[in-house]
């Protein structure tokens, strides 16, 4: 069954769409067989997405405020809005960033489990 990773369509975010779940998996086990762990700009998730947070491409001074306010390399967050300001839930709190901010922002999907 393919299990849609909630990717808006373009080329950089195109083999991010669909994680192939197989039936044969163990129970608890990750399925790491899909194209789905690869890197991605926040600005492309969809919303309601929980993605984790693989690089952040700002300046030192930038990306330093960024950790401090959470978001940290491998930390996962869930983009709650992505209008004119992405709106996401870091640690149970709600943060907003810039749209270019989000564009500097480098995640990959979270791998769901297979139950």
């Amino acid at each position: 069954m393919n299990t849609n990773l909630g990717v808006v369509s373009s080329p950089i975010a195109a083999r991010l769409t669909t994680t192939n779940m197989n039936a044969t998996n163990v129970p608890g086990s990750v399925d790491r067989s899909g194209p789905g762990c690869e890197v991605c700009p926040l600005s492309l998730v969809k919303t309601g997405v929980a993605v984790r947070i693989k690089q952040l491409c700002a300046a030192p001074a930038v990306a330093s405020r960024l950790r401090e306010i959470g978001f940290c390399e491998d930390q996962i967050i869930r983009l709650l809005t992505s209008q004119t300001n992405y709106i996401c839930q870091v640690c149970n709190a709600r943060l907003a960033i810039s749209a270019k901010l989000a564009q500097a922002i480098m995640v990959e999907p979270v791998l769901q489990r297979v139950v």
